[in-house]
């Protein structure tokens, strides 16, 4: 065999091992892009051995606003299966509609969302007008994240049939330890001296929901949004009005007005985790939102 033909068959070789891998296979398993970390650790715990998977958010960025660049657009384009939530990140929307229309799970049309709440100082064009004026944070509310669960186990076993028993049963153990959360929190949050949360921003109209808190926010759905003087004499007065002892804020975002406020009334501030994205090594999903439960009934004057 001539040096010329070698080298011929030798790039075939490789042009061939490049088609597998953008077919959705990486290293002998599927491959799955996911948006951001609620995504990420649903992918992951159904997903097991039989699944890589990459997030498009880094650690510590926070996710509304992200944007992509080249690399991750073709990590988009060579995956498997991407895994996203339409309206909260338009520029994963964007590249998901262009490169993967075919190959793609919406984590917002497995389960009925709330409408968002927004305050009238927000200009058009914020998140919740993206989405439709849908609130895109579902995943604080364990019972809809276990249906986004069951449903996605079934997107990975339409996309990769070979390993869809494996998907189903990790699934059905997942939405088991989610109804054991949702069940901590219904008895935490049962008997509580107050029952107005005051964050800063609103995040957690789901969370708020499912267990019968009020959520007052400080900002609108966006946490980016700058909240207008008359506001913060709004969510001040509220919060006097309530008794409220604690202002909380995220860790993604400064604390500054939800310190302001803090002062104005006479309250503490404490870390109450949206969970767009993890910023402690060795935690997750469950860990924060446990934390976020101790959080709450300290603040909110819970009897155990």
């Amino acid at each position: 065999m001539s040096r010329r033909l070698l080298a011929t068959l030798l790039t075939l070789t490789a042009v061939a091992g490049c088609g597998a891998q953008a077919s959705g296979s990486a290293g002998g398993k599927f491959s799955v892009v996911t948006a951001f970390y609620p995504l990420e650790f649903l992918s992951s715990r159904i997903g097991g051995d039989a699944v890589t998977v990459s997030n498009l958010t880094k650690p510590g960025t926070e996710p509304h606003d992200v944007e992509l660049n080249p690399r991750q657009v073709g990590q988009v384009a060579d995956a498997g299966l991407a895994v996203y939530l339409h309206g909260f990140q338009p520029a994963v929307d964007d590249a998901i509609g262009q490169e993967a229309k075919g190959r793609s799970f919406d984590a917002a049309s497995a389960v009925t969302l709330l409408p968002a709440a927004q305050h009238a100082e927000e200009e058009p064009g914020e998140h919740a007008e993206e989405s439709g004026g849908l609130d895109p944070h579902v995943w604080l509310d364990p019972v809809r994240f276990a249906t986004i669960a069951d449903k996605l186990a079934e997107r990975l076993g339409q996309a990769d049939p070979a390993h869809a028993a494996g998907y189903t049963a990790r699934a059905a153990t997942l939405h088991a330890e989610l109804t054991k959360l949702d069940t901590e929190y219904a008895a935490a949050l049962k008997t509580c001296q107050r029952r107005e949360l005051v964050t800063s921003h609103t995040a957690f109209n789901y969370l708020a929901s499912r267990y019968k808190l009020t959520q007052v926010g400080i900002s609108g759905i966006s946490p980016e949004s700058e909240p207008s003087p008359q506001r913060l004499a709004e969510v001040a007065a509220e919060a006097r009005s309530s008794g409220t002892t604690t202002i909380f804020f995220e860790t993604l975002v400064s604390p500054k007005v939800a310190e302001t406020i803090a002062r104005e009334v006479g309250a503490k501030t404490a870390v109450l985790d949206p969970l767009e994205g993890l910023t402690e090594a060795g935690s997750d999903y469950f860990s924060v939102m446990r934390a976020n439960l101790a959080a709450l009934t300290t603040a909110l004057g819970c009897s155990s």
